[in-house]
């Protein structure tokens, strides 16, 4: 279970509100372990890799939520999440999945268009950083 005093989420007043559902920064206090998760891509488990980039969002927090609980973790514990699309059109679908899936507040987050991963039918990678309390 998160203990939400290690984590401390941060939107100064003094510069612009986040665009969208993110806070600018988190902090994470000592004792605390921390997870790093490889980019995830929307692939599910039988291989398949679905055309539409909500799909594959989708399967991206999916397979993140999968090394989360491996690591007795919930996306309440993440604090950071970088993410690529292929496509300025894949970016709110990318997003009405993020936002549906993370409480508030919102875990740090950046959004990047790439020119294109491994494979051609890859439109959507997530990479997470989560952090648990050790206490």
């Amino acid at each position: 279970m998160t203990d939400v005093k290690q984590l401390e989420h941060l939107v100064p007043s003094t510069m612009p509100a986040p665009f969208a559902a993110y806070s600018h920064g988190v902090v994470v206090q000592a004792g605390t372990d921390m997870l790093f998760c490889s980019g995830q891509l929307g692939i599910g488990p039988e291989a398949h890799v679905p055309e539409d980039a909500a799909a594959q969002a989708e399967l991206c927090f999916a397979n993140a939520k999968a090394i989360l609980e491996a690591a007795g973790m919930s996306f309440a514990d993440v604090v950071r999440i970088n993410a690529y699309v292929t496509d300025r059109a894949y970016m709110r679908p990318y997003m009405d999945v993020r936002d549906r899936l993370f409480p508030q507040p919102a875990p740090a987050s950046t959004l990047m268009i790439v020119s294109g991963f491994t494979r051609e039918e890859f439109k959507v990678e997530v990479e997470i950083l989560a952090a648990r309390s050790r206490v």
